[in-house]
């Protein structure tokens, strides 16, 4: 069986359930979906190491938006989109306490651009709220660290964030990247939050030292939005599709590196998602609306 990559969970779901050729409910795992502010919402649990096993990934919850429709631009879809994203974050976060949004990636790579991008529209409030405590005693205090990539800092994202972390003390941290799909159509399509923490890099091949609850000593949820897919499980799937039946998995992993596919208006779409998670963030953790958004940014 030629091994497919993705970072989504209820993909991962998918080729068990395409490996094993059955459509029988997964033992450690479960799913279901419903719609949040016309969006669908897929949530898998993974629940012991059975479903660890299974699907490739750490125990815990995985929550996926499907924005497909957002493209067309249909009546309040940026809102919708945000409150769709800001509700699940909530849910998964303290309800007090300092935040620290981390911004991973790298700035001058578009399809790796989603963290730095979504920290631009995060709301710093950390120093205001220690400056002004009376004026912005409404606000809860969050920090912003975009950590940039190893081959440009010479730090890894982990070290950087931890020791931020020992300074700032949140309560949780907030960690956004770039994330490979499987499937074409989820790309630039979907937005998931887990609460497993994320290991940057992981998408494109390039593990680094993962960022979670047992690294950093505090709830680390992880928001991804993939803007890639992985060529050679790209040719895999429309091979299949083919009617293919035999797939010569060196061949397609052949060369030094792996490539990996991204749309030609990735510029565009990643700018209009990474708004989306970070207006997200703050309808999570501020009580403001988007218009209220929107002002204090400007």
């Amino acid at each position: 069986m030629f091994a497919k990559r993705t970072d989504l969970a209820l993909e991962a779901r998918e080729l068990w359930q395409e490996s094993a050729q059955r459509t029988s409910r997964l033992s450690g795992v479960k799913a279901t979906k419903s719609k949040l502010e016309g969006y669908g919402l897929t949530r898998v649990d993974i629940l012991d190491t059975r479903g660890e096993e299974a699907l490739g990934k750490p125990a815990g919850c995985y929550l996926t938006i499907d924005l497909t429709t957002f493209w067309q631009r249909k009546a309040d879809f940026f809102p919708r989109a945000v409150r769709a994203v800001g509700t699940q974050l909530k849910s998964m976060l303290p309800a007090e306490g300092p935040v620290l949004v981390v911004g991973l990636g790298n700035a001058a790579m578009t399809p790796d651009a989603v963290g730095p991008l979504t920290a631009d529209s995060v709301l710093v409030t950390r120093h205001l709220i220690s400056a002004m405590p009376r004026q912005f005693a409404g606000f809860r205090p969050v920090s912003v660290v975009r950590t940039g990539v190893l081959g440009t800092t010479g730090v890894e994202s982990a070290e950087s964030v931890a020791g931020i972390a020992e300074q700032v003390q949140p309560a949780a941290i907030i960690a956004v990247d770039a994330l490979a799909s499987r499937r074409r159509e989820r790309v630039c399509a979907t937005v998931q939050l887990s609460d497993t923490g994320i290991t940057p890099g992981s998408g494109v091949g390039n593990h680094r030292a993962a960022l979670n609850r047992e690294t950093l000593g505090v709830p680390v949820i992880a928001v991804g939005i993939p803007t890639v897919v992985d060529a050679a499980t790209l040719a895999a799937d429309l091979l299949e599709e083919a009617g293919v039946e035999h797939i010569d998995a060196d061949r397609l992993r052949q060369g030094q590196g792996s490539m990996m596919v991204t749309p030609r208006d990735i510029d565009a779409q990643v700018r209009d998602l990474s708004k989306v998670v970070g207006y997200g963030i703050n309808w999570a953790l501020q009580d403001l609306d988007v218009e209220d958004i929107t002002a204090l940014l400007s």
